[in-house]
């Protein structure tokens, strides 16, 4: 059997870092993770191809050669999947598709042709799939009908699959599912509450797999709650850290987590000595009674300023989500949001306008409420949608609010002012390690980044004096300082195309009043 394996393309978003990746030569920040690991389950006698569409386009070699297709991606890719799906079926070949998106929304690929829905984890779903291409089917939909996977049994992914050079970091997955509620959450309906994790040398063999390729940048562990099992999370890093000194840190890792990492001292000191250096963490909102009612608890137990404060002085660049469009939320939603990423400093805010995502408690308590808009208003996640669903305030004042708001985070001065106070005072470990020779084009991203945020823009004066205040007082976190910088490159692009998209959707906009009684927040916890 020879398969094609298709990652649909992105859209532009917060996350794409275009500008940036241009400046170091790079085509995409992270691969398809998920088609890495369905080649590893399918079985290895068989052929595959991975083209990441968001690195090069597939050929017309490439069709002729595949036997079968198989595509997956997320909501934000449902265009050009369904594209893909299409011209399948018009090459006649069979086609078969999975990931977060189908699994969620099947009848959007059932509609576009696909013959095979391989639905929910791969791990229980493909070898179903593999089973019933044996018998000579020639279409089906398998679904796990609620068992997870152990993923202990989990494969090691065909990272040599991948262009390597085309990618700025890669992707490991140490667990999958979260033990919070977040209402809006979709990751606890796919994976579920019970955090399952992967053992300390199981990941081990997947870092050795991407070391024995020559990888030697960041590696972004993906899961959703990196921390949501700490006892295992301890137990890798615990393992982890002689691995690393052991190979002179080939690797420094970034990764998502909850809040309540402040207040683990000793995972936080793991952490930093494994050599992870940035963690993204769902702030959502500064007010406690929005918390509250999408009942994201966990972030109301202590304050919230003071934990990003403790994770960012450990070692731990802080990345934050911000939602704006909760029930009940009061107007200068967006002002907050600012003073809150102004006093803790965090460089990268993503920020976006609530979005019920399918099958959520929150999709489904819109639904029963009959605020749920049309399809034609499906939720994608992305930064330029507006909600798709009734508000309990006005649609303009939550998108005027949100457009500002993100414009006026990436404003230049302030965004770089915010770089510096974050790595000012931020503790950094001194490795004793060989240090490689810079790369042409980390050389050539170095004197563009001083040319146009040194020379050519009126941030010239603050660039130099932060700059050189870095090298004197913080010389460890000159890298990640000077990596943020040129993060605004992209920044500056963005805010332009998502204050442009908003305000073209709100000129077409026609408003749906609310025929809802106004919210009772209950009382924060």
């Amino acid at each position: 059997m020879r398969v094609l394996l298709l990652y649909p393309l992105f859209p532009k978003s917060f996350w794409s870092f275009d500008k940036t990746l241009e400046l170091i030569g790079r085509k995409v920040s992270l691969p398809p993770l998920s088609l890495t690991t369905v080649a590893a389950i399918l079985p290895q006698s068989w052929e595959f191809r991975l083209v990441d569409r968001n690195v090069k386009y597939e050929t017309g070699a490439d069709w002729s050669w595949a036997d079968l297709v198989i595509i997956s991606g997320m909501i934000v890719q449902k265009e050009d999947m369904v594209f893909l799906i299409e011209l399948a079926k018009r090459k006649r070949k069979p086609v078969a598709v999975g990931g977060p998106y189908v699994t969620s929304v099947p009848e959007v690929a059932q509609e576009a042709g696909a013959d095979f829905l391989v639905l929910d984890e791969g791990e229980i779903t493909l070898p179903l799939f593999v089973e019933a291409l044996e018998r000579g089917e020639t279409s089906g939909i398998f679904r796990s009908n609620g068992e997870k996977p152990d993923v202990t049994t989990t494969p090691i992914p065909r990272f040599d699959l991948l262009d390597l050079n085309a990618y700025s970091d890669m992707s490991v997955q140490f667990s999958r599912g979260c033990p919070y509620q977040c209402e809006f959450c979709d990751i606890i309906v796919l994976y579920g509450r019970k955090p399952r994790t992967k053992t300390p040398a199981q990941l081990l063999a997947e870092l050795q797999a991407l070391y024995d390729l020559g990888w030697r940048r960041s590696v972004f562990v993906v899961d959703d709650n990196f921390i949501g099992n700490k006892r295992n999370v301890k137990l890798l890093l615990q393992e982890l850290i002689p691995w690393m000194e052991e190979r002179d840190y080939p690797f420094t890792f970034v990764t998502e987590a909850s809040v309540d990492l402040a207040q683990d001292q000793e995972l936080l000191d793991l952490m930093v000595t494994a050599n992870f250096n940035a963690v993204f963490l769902g702030i959502e909102t500064p007010d406690t009674d929005s918390l509250s009612l999408t009942q994201k608890f966990q972030n109301t137990r202590n304050p919230l300023v003071e934990a990003v404060q403790t994770i960012n002085q450990a070692g731990l660049r802080v990345m934050a989500g911000f939602i704006i469009g909760f029930d009940g939320e009061k107007s200068g939603a967006g002002d907050r949001i600012i003073d809150f990423v102004e006093t803790t400093a965090i460089p990268q805010a993503f920020f976006s306008m609530l979005q019920a995502l399918p099958n959520t408690a929150l999709s489904e308590r819109l639904q029963k409420e009959g605020r749920l808009l049309s399809d034609k208003e499906e939720a994608n996640i992305h930064q330029t949608t507006l909600i798709n669903f009734v508000p309990t305030r006005p649609v303009e004042e939550i998108a005027e609010e949100y457009a500002r708001c993100f414009w006026e985070l990436y404003d230049p001065h302030r965004y770089l002012a915010r770089v510096y106070r974050h790595f000012i005072n931020m503790k950094v470990e001194s490795r004793k390690k060989k240090v490689p020779l810079p790369e042409f084009a980390d050389l050539r991203a170095i004197a563009l980044i001083c040319w146009r945020q040194g020379l050519k823009r009126n941030t010239r004066w603050q660039f130099w004096q932060q700059l050189f205040s870095i090298l004197r007082q913080n010389p460890s976190a000159f890298e990640y300082y000077l990596t943020n910088c040129a993060h605004l490159e992209h920044f500056l692009d963005y805010r332009q195309i998502v204050l442009r998209e908003i305000e073209a959707q709100l000129a077409n906009y026609e408003p749906i009043e609310p025929e809802v009684e106004a919210v009772e927040v209950p009382a924060s916890r």
